[in-house]
């Protein structure tokens, strides 16, 4: 997600000038990484030095509607109250507030937006907070886990423990997950081939029920010259590639990745990955237009200049994610 705390908003297509290349007339149906901000959250990352107060719904439906985009998931924020960096008085309180903040903004658009609620998943009301959520009509369709912000470890046996509880508790209720897989880089905390395995061994097998989105391609961006996470991708998809049945509801978030600066080889690596776990289990997303990523519009640009088949662009931006398709009712629990 964000890489930094300082919001820069790129609101109504501010930022055109960063891609020269024409979008393509084919534009994705769905956007899978979305986020929006509260007053609230963003002077926590403003740290009171002013500037934007929030990131909307109704921005985020100009942004949308630049793009030609008609759906998209918005993943709350709300875990970056519990980062283990952050000391926030009355944290859970705060928690269920952006959580039900993002939901009713997004239930102002309901046949365009959807909500996921979030949290750190190590807190010890991690599962209060799900089953709150899982009693919510505008949060009830799935969560949002970030392993990175929250500071989870793969290595840690404790911290796997308390995430199957949170995975098999999700199972339960029928909610979807989209992980941001990729450990703290600023704590420089393990991450590759072996807590990709940790988490196909031990946490997949619990998610037998609802689908699994890989947020970023199990790296983080914007860009992808990440070489451990690409290390971390190339298990996951090489297990999706064997038909290894703990990936039968596997996905794979495309968000922030390619961006204008990728490097020749990087965007090879990329589209290698992307083939490599298949591209009818790639979704786009564009994440939030703050903090250095691109608004979607541009992003979806950017994500073109990839060497991919037109075939394979066309599949990617028509795929839709069981919990992305929805008309103006609720989807079935």
């Amino acid at each position: 997600m964000l890489k930094r705390t300082v919001l820069s908003l790129w609101i109504l297509g501010l930022s055109t000038s960063v891609v020269a290349a024409p979008v393509t007339p084919v534009a994705p149906a769905v956007d899978h990484h979305q986020h929006l901000f509260s007053p609230e959250i963003t002077a926590l990352l403003m740290g009171g030095s002013g500037g934007p107060t929030s990131l909307t719904a109704r921005d985020l439906i100009t942004l949308l509607d630049a793009a030609g985009i008609q759906k998209a998931l918005v993943l709350s924020v709300a875990y970056m109250y519990g980062s283990p960096t952050r000391n926030v008085p009355d944290e859970y309180a705060k928690v269920k507030a952006e959580n039900d903040w993002a939901g009713a903004e997004a239930a102002q658009y309901p046949e365009r937006l959807r909500a996921f609620c979030s949290f750190n998943p190590l807190r010890d009301y991690a599962l209060d907070e799900l089953a709150r959520c899982a009693s919510l009509p505008n949060l009830r369709h799935g969560l949002k886990l970030h392993f990175g912000n929250s500071d989870v470890q793969l290595d840690d046996a404790a911290h796997v423990e308390k995430l199957k509880r949170v995975f098999r508790a999700a199972n339960a209720q029928r909610m979807a997950i989209v992980v941001h897989l990729r450990a703290n880089i600023s704590k420089s905390r393990p991450y590759g081939p072996d807590q990709a395995r940790t988490f196909l061994d031990q946490l997949l097998p619990l998610a037998t029920e609802i689908p699994v989105q890989i947020a970023h391609m199990a790296g983080t961006g914007p860009g992808y010259d990440d070489p451990p996470a690409d290390k971390a991708l190339a298990v996951l998809a090489e297990a999706v590639a064997s038909q290894d049945p703990r990936t039968r509801r596997l996905w794979f978030d495309v968000t922030s990745c390619a961006d204008p600066k990728i490097s020749e080889a990087n965007a090879s690596l990329l589209a290698r990955r992307i083939r490599q776990a298949g591209v009818q289990r790639v979704l786009y997303g564009s994440d939030a237009a703050a903090g250095g990523n691109l608004p979607p519009r541009e992003n979806w640009a950017a994500f073109r200049r990839l060497p991919l088949s037109q075939e394979e662009f066309a599949a990617i931006a028509g795929n839709a994610a069981p919990y992305a398709r929805w008309g103006g009712e609720p989807l079935p629990k």
